[in-house]
């Protein structure tokens, strides 16, 4: 496999992934910024591809633990490799299996958050890549977006809290598989201003009933199409609240 040698969190971070392909870019770090991880607590990562959101998280919050699914083996091998290089290879573990594979027991009710990165486009709608992989990471497979959150809902102690990036246009689909979790936070993410968002980022408690919450969003890109200063300093490691 090709692969490129590059950095997130303004360096801190060094991840080694594929040239070609799904590449980590600035979703993953978005999405692990938003999660609110205390020191101490572990983190399940869905389809955790070379390891980006597992990454940043660990980076930002020293004392926390991170368990990685990866279907893919040398993509697996990837984030095994990355947790290396960055010297949290003790606190980073990853299972290869497909997690729609996993037994309905495993890890149960183990993880105090769920974060997962999933494929944006269905089978109609998406115009697919002649690369494998990309093709895998951003199109759903036949048990969709559903099975994402029945492994979040298994695998989360109760009331603990899953999060994670999606489009936007897909929001009305989303908030109906959200099945047995309350405190839904949508967290909208604008391009600039004047511009409709592209992507959300959810946030929902397993087996809570407190209401649902439209957020205020972040700005990512000003006038001129640099990163905002908020947008910045959470693409250089900060924590993004989702208020």
């Amino acid at each position: 496999m090709d692969v490129t040698h590059d950095k997130l969190h303004g360096g801190r971070v060094l991840l080694t992934q594929p040239r070609d392909g799904y590449r980590a870019a600035v979703d993953p770090v978005l999405l692990a910024a938003a999660v609110p991880l205390a020191s101490g607590e572990r983190v399940l990562d869905l389809g955790c591809g070379v390891g980006a959101v597992a990454l940043c998280l660990m980076q930002r919050v020293p004392g926390s633990s991170v368990t990685g699914v990866e279907w893919d083996e040398e993509t697996a091998a990837l984030a095994v490799r990355n947790a290396r290089d960055n010297g949290c290879e003790e606190r980073f573990a990853v299972e290869v299996a497909d997690f729609t594979h996993l037994a309905t027991d495993w890890e149960k009710e183990a993880f105090d958050h769920v974060v997962f990165n999933p494929p944006y486009m269905t089978a109609e709608r998406a115009e697919l890549s002649p690369i494998t992989r990309k093709q895998l990471a951003d199109v759903e497979g036949e048990a969709g977006f559903r099975a994402w959150v029945i492994r979040a809902h298994r695998s989360l102690k109760p009331r603990c809290r899953m999060t994670f990036i999606h489009r936007a246009d897909r929001l009305d689909e989303i908030i109906r598989e959200l099945v047995g979790f309350g405190e839904i936070t949508v967290f909208p993410l604008w391009p600039k201003q004047r511009v409709d968002a592209k992507r959300v980022i959810v946030t929902a408690r397993k087996g809570v009933r407190s209401p649902f919450r439209l957020a205020a969003g972040l700005y990512l890109h000003d006038g001129e199409g640099e990163f905002t200063k908020r947008a910045e300093a959470i693409l250089h490691g900060a924590a993004l609240e989702l208020t």
